[in-house]
């Protein structure tokens, strides 16, 4: 009887459980690389995180269920965040506003660059408490593009938005008077 006979399903069985080992391999890769697009869009479309929600366009942009008489205006507060490797001066023009649940409102934020060559930056944002970021909803913002700032050059950059009425409806969330908006701006890649 030939030895190598013996040999051959094992090598094969070998052969078979390295392709699948690599196949998973692979597979935990390309989920490594889709987990954070993916996650950007569950929290987009869901408020987790503190995400707020962004209008389709600014004709939809408003609220979605009618306001009671008597529903209680809500303060908004800005916080204005820059990254240390980012040689920009950040900054909210309000420190907060109140503004009635449904009611389009209109704030900026200063930004100066302070180095001496033209820099690119991004802003990532959140609510706080995150349990009404569902209901925050942005019209127009500084932070749906990337912001190019030449040396020494300052700008308002503006944010347009809205509280949905919908949030008295949610008992989680109905207690909530001020609500935060946070940016922090980054260098762009």
């Amino acid at each position: 009887m030939d030895p190598s006979a013996d040999r051959r399903p094992a090598a094969r069985a070998n052969v078979r459980i390295g392709l699948v080992l690599g196949g998973v391999a692979l597979g935990m890769v390309g989920l490594a690389f889709a987990a954070v697009p993916l996650y950007r869009v569950f929290c987009q479309v869901t408020g987790y995180g503190g995400t707020p929600q962004v209008a389709a366009d600014g004709a939809d942009a408003g609220a979605s269920a009618a306001v009671p008489a008597d529903a209680p205006p809500i303060t908004v507060r800005f916080d204005a965040n820059v990254n240390p490797e980012l040689p920009w001066r950040f900054r909210p023009n309000d420190r907060a506003v109140t503004v009635s649940l449904g009611e389009q409102a209109l704030s900026s934020y200063h930004a100066v660059n302070t180095a001496d060559r033209a820099i690119t930056g991004t802003a990532t944002f959140n609510v706080t408490p995150a349990k009404v970021a569902r209901y925050f909803t942005k019209v127009d913002c500084f932070c749906f593009t990337r912001q190019r700032l030449e040396p020494g050059q300052a700008v308002d950059m503006p944010v347009l938005f809205y509280i949905d009425p919908a949030l008295l409806d949610d008992v989680r969330a109905r207690d909530v008077r001020t609500i935060t908006l946070s940016y922090t701006f980054y260098g762009a890649t």
